[in-house]
């Protein structure tokens, strides 16, 4: 699989720890590449595009809160971004929303924390059936 990995500033400490511990995946970084400010569209939006095209199977995007990637990752038709805060979550919005976009507040998770998430999210499955008549909904008012 291979994961489109992005952040702004306040996500750059967060997402060089996923991406060493992403080492089983192919990780493909669209920076931040520091801690200088960054706006959070200018990496979010490419890396949401590279999952749109299929050039990416997921991506994983980080800032600060978690909430200005989810916004930008959502603008992009066919994108589905979650923002995860606990396990229970990330298993969830795989299960019920078949999420192709992680969300994570960098600065409110620790490294623990942020890997647990990141393996439920990456190892949970699908549910389809009854979800898959939501997400139809969904694509449909798609702009």
């Amino acid at each position: 699989m291979k994961i489109a990995l992005a952040c702004d500033h306040a996500g750059y400490p967060l997402k060089e720890m996923l991406k060493k511990y992403l080492n089983d995946y192919e990780v493909l970084d669209f920076g931040a590449f520091n801690e200088e400010s960054i706006d959070y569209p200018d990496t979010g939006f490419p890396a949401a595009i590279a999952v749109q095209k299929n050039e990416c199977q997921r991506g994983i995007l980080i800032c600060g809160t978690g909430i200005g990637m989810s916004i930008v990752a959502n603008k992009v038709k066919g994108i589905r971004a979650s923002l995860c805060h606990c396990l229970e979550f990330a298993i969830l919005t795989r299960k019920h929303n078949n999420s192709n976009v992680l969300c994570l507040p960098g600065r409110f998770l620790d490294d623990n924390q942020a890997v647990q998430i990141v393996d439920a999210w990456l190892n949970t499955e699908y549910e389809d059936g009854r979800h898959q008549r939501r997400l139809d909904k969904i694509a449909a008012r798609e702009l």
